[in-house]
């Protein structure tokens, strides 16, 4: 998805993991997940750089389709749709 399109997604779950560093951002996605069904989208914010890697492996892995990410003034924002 294009960076339009993301910022025009309407989250069904927000994870707020700003000022946590790795693992935090992670640990925090995997424990949200479960509180929205399948086809619902969850969007990560972080500021650490590094779940900009993290989230896309971690959520394939899950069986999870990872949508995008769209970079904010000093955080990310990280897209996850559920799957299963």
């Amino acid at each position: 998805m294009t960076p339009e399109e993301l910022k025009s997604i309407k989250s069904n779950k927000v994870v707020d993991a700003r000022g946590t560093s790795c693992p935090g951002p992670i640990l925090a996605a995997k424990k949200a997940v479960a509180q929205i069904k399948p086809g619902e989208i969850m969007e990560v914010l972080s500021s650490d750089a590094g779940t900009n890697k993290d989230i896309p492996v971690w959520t394939r892995k899950a069986g999870h389709e990872f949508l995008g990410t769209v970079e904010e003034s000093g955080y990310w924002k990280l897209f996850i749709k559920r799957m299963k």
